[in-house]
């Protein structure tokens, strides 16, 4: 009965489930013929969708060779970033492996059978994946390889190293995900689907990148404190308490909540960039991939915002709510409108007696400058008295149904992935 109560207080969340589960999901993530790959590419796919829950729907509805290149391209990232996480693989052989492991692609048998990481078959099986990667073109293994250089460096740098200052947390964010951000825009740009510019303006893709990965360690605090792993720069968090891990305490709530609201505000700083980025976007399928995570992230700052639930369980975006950003962010107008709704919910929950209160508003004006709606687009949430009835009505008819929907879609729209 929860979830039906969910449904009626947010209507809207019926209409889109059932457009999407009705063949709207088609129009964001296209279906590709497996039968049209070589047996090589086959495997890549399926190591995709085993090791992603967020990505391999949207990589798989690229355009034509992008979509192979931004495969590899994950799937190479997602063997570094196992090795990363392995704690079984001591420092004197894992930072090696780190700096090194782009040279590995052009090494047909290497392969590491020792990791007791869930996603270990991306690595035992890692001679599959440098075929296909020796296969792109060369514009594409380029992009590739010198990411992967960088990145694996900067995970090296980090492994001992906690995050302090807020500049090192930006560095970090950069090696983890602006990279990403540079790499798949510089991907975009080789493939002509997009112009050069996209890929040449780094500033841009890595704010891409920052944007969500802030998003997503902001909102992972309490899983990350209880796996032992802190992201949240000490500059910020030392100011409220004096352990990161202090921050749970019921009578600490109230700092840790300001705390909280600092870092949603350094993140918000990164969305004017978002929007200028996806601006420049002329390809559709691109700009679906791009855009979604996006509007995702903003949602979920958005819940987390002034929430004393962030250090006391998880706070999501409901899945009706997903697929309704999965479903409008199509479009620069529709984008403009979602990230204008969404800093006006964290506009209008801003404490005046929060330190950061004043810089919330500085860079919610800026965002708003940028994306102020206008047309139709403006009243995208508004719906007549009938359509509630009719909604409410359906729901309370369908609510059964609809939770039973497909396990590969619920899985998709959970808001974002590390």
């Amino acid at each position: 009965m929860e979830l039906l109560r969910k449904w009626l207080g947010h209507p809207e969340d019926i209409y889109h489930l059932l457009r999407f589960k009705m063949g709207g999901y088609r129009v964001v993530m296209p279906r590709m013929d497996p039968d049209s790959l070589g047996l090589g590419l086959r495997t890549c796919y399926r190591y995709l969708n085993q090791t992603s829950r967020s990505f391999a729907a949207v990589i798989q509805a690229l355009d034509g060779e992008l979509r192979h290149a931004v495969c590899i391209f994950y799937l190479v990232l997602r063997a570094l970033d196992t090795i990363e996480d392995d704690m079984t693989i001591s420092l004197d052989v894992k930072v090696p492996m780190l700096i090194e492991f782009h040279s590995y692609l052009y090494q047909p048998e290497w392969k590491y059978m020792e990791s007791k990481e869930k996603h270990r078959q991306v690595l035992e099986d890692f001679p599959t994946i440098s075929m296909e990667f020796r296969n792109l073109a060369k514009v594409y293994q380029d992009v590739i390889s010198d990411i992967c250089h960088k990145m694996g460096v900067g995970m090296a740098e980090f492994l001992e190293k906690k995050v302090d200052s807020q500049s090192e947390w930006d560095r970090y964010c950069h090696y983890v995900a602006g990279l990403v951000g540079i790499g798949l825009s510089r991907l975009f740009s080789a493939s002509e689907l997009e112009d050069p510019i996209v890929g040449q303006d780094t500033e841009l893709a890595n704010s891409m990148g920052l944007f969500l990965q802030k998003t997503n360690i902001i909102r992972d605090y309490l899983e990350d404190q209880l796996e032992g792993r802190e992201f949240w720069p000490r500059e910020v968090w030392s100011r409220y308490t004096k352990k990161l891990s202090d921050l749970t305490k019921p009578e600490n709530i109230d700092m840790a909540v300001q705390c909280l609201n600092e870092l949603i505000t350094n993140a918000l700083r990164h969305v004017p960039d978002v929007l200028t980025y996806l601006s420049r976007l002329k390809n559709q399928s691109v700009f679906n991939f791009c855009a979604i995570p996006q509007v995702m992230a903003i949602a979920t700052l958005a819940a987390c915002y002034n929430n004393k639930q962030v250090f006391r369980g998880v706070v999501k975006i409901r899945k009706g709510q997903a697929v309704t950003l999965m479903m409008d962010a199509t479009n620069m107008q529709s984008v403009k409108a979602i990230m204008y709704q969404y800093v006006e919910e964290i506009y209008q929950k801003i404490p005046s007696t929060d330190p950061s209160s004043n810089k919330t508003q500085q860079i919610i004006a800026s965002i708003r400058a940028m994306s102020l709606p206008s047309g139709p687009m403006a009243s995208r949430h508004h719906y007549s008295p009938i359509y509630l009835s009719c909604a409410m009505l359906l729901a309370a008819l369908s609510w059964q149904y609809l939770s039973t929907i497909s396990k590969a879609t619920e899985e998709y729209v959970q808001a974002g992935e590390n």
